[in-house]
């Protein structure tokens, strides 16, 4: 296990009725802007919920966050906060509102051009708090300093990580999300479970606490995903999918190992490009992308194959062509379909995709970086 510093300043209130307590998370002088995504939140209770909580609060509201937030969205709400003074963010909503909102908060009092957040990782100064009640599990966005955001005039989506980001404190209420379509479901659980396989299934040594609570949040996922499609209201399976989702990526089983992260960056491209799913994009990548790297991944894919899918019998070879078999079946069983084929991605294209991982600089991915651009467009080849 390597050295690593590790701290999460995100409260978290989980539970029923845990939204009142935002009120007395944000200071009652606070001139707040809500940011929400497509309105789901007014329908199902939810924004009633959180406009009571802040009924002595001073109030805004900006809507229309939509899945991969895109810069040009998130600059009107920019200029709305930077005109009306606002110093306090509240994101209602799932991963992607949270995440633009994390960039608002960074680009209100941001002196140049806001873009070089992401596209050169610049230095941040002064960063409005923020807090969230999420309604979408998926990313673990709720409580960690990470959020993508998508430049749609240059089909750029790119990441930025800031401490100063985090949020200062979460709402986790699984009653906000009985309501959420199949799929929505669906891609929280495949966002979730890919999450974790980015930070377990790495070569490294002695990192047997992050191995075995990863695996149980991959037990979890299997076991309880499925019972999210077939019972939306089960309070238990709701809430199991929540914290799951979270405890995936709020930094701590990624403490002190290597990380992988090439299916996010493969992925990103397909969404910049074609506008496929997040989470769709992860189900198509991951497989051949074990598949190709099973030489170098060897030793954890078969961890992988007995722990998790408890898998004993056969070489080396067939007990990885298993686990991998395995992994998109259980996408499928999500209703998350695993092709480029599945999305009317033909072979032509893939270069297209090629040049934008380039351009992007993500021509060395992997823990090893040992991804190049040539092994990225066999595994989307692979991925037909």
């Amino acid at each position: 296990m390597n050295n690593f510093t590790f701290q999460n300043p995100t409260r978290i209130h989980f539970g029923k009725g845990q939204i009142a307590a935002i009120a007395n998370e944000i200071p009652a002088n606070a001139r707040i802007l809500i940011t929400y995504g497509g309105g789901s939140i007014k329908k199902n209770g939810t924004l009633d919920q959180v406009l009571a909580a802040l009924e002595n609060h001073s109030v805004q509201m900006f809507g229309g966050i939509e899945p991969n937030p895109s810069y040009e969205n998130l600059m009107e709400a920019v200029e709305l906060a930077r005109k009306e003074k606002i110093d306090f963010l509240l994101a209602v909503g799932g991963g992607s509102v949270i995440d633009g909102t994390k960039f608002i908060a960074a680009a209100i009092h941001f002196e140049g051009e806001p873009w070089t957040i992401l596209s050169e990782g610049a230095a941040l100064g002064k960063v409005v708090p923020a807090g969230n009640v999420l309604t979408l599990p998926a990313t673990g966005s709720e409580s960690n300093s990470g959020a993508v955001v998508t430049r749609r005039s240059t089909k750029d989506k790119l990441p930025f990580m800031n401490s100063l980001v985090y949020p200062k404190f979460a709402v986790l209420d699984p009653e906000t999300t009985y309501s959420l379509p199949a799929g929505q479901s669906a891609n929280g659980v495949v966002d979730a479970f890919v999450h974790i396989m980015e930070q377990y299934l790495t070569v490294r040594d002695n990192a047997h606490m992050q191995d075995r609570y990863a695996e149980g949040q991959l037990l979890t996922l299997i076991s309880e995903g499925p019972k999210v499609l077939e019972q939306p209201k089960d309070y238990g399976v709701r809430s199991t999918i929540m914290w799951t989702a979270n405890q995936a990526l709020n930094g701590l089983i990624g403490q002190g190992v290597p990380h992988d992260w090439a299916t996010h960056m493969i992925g990103h491209e397909l969404t910049a490009v074609h506008g496929i799913d997040h989470a769709q994009t992860l189900a198509i990548v991951l497989p051949p992308l074990m598949d190709k790297m099973r030489a170098q991944k060897a030793p954890k894919i078969l961890q992988y194959a007995a722990r998790v899918w408890g898998i004993q019998e056969g070489t080396d070879e067939e007990r990885i062509d298993q686990a991998i078999s395995k992994t998109r079946n259980f996408f499928e069983s999500m209703g998350v379909k695993t092709r480029l084929g599945d999305y009317g991605i033909t072979e032509k294209e893939i270069p297209v995709l090629i040049d934008q991982l380039e351009r992007h600089g993500m021509s060395a991915l992997g823990e090893g970086r040992d991804i190049t651009l040539d092994i990225s467009r066999e595994i989307l080849t692979n991925a037909l």
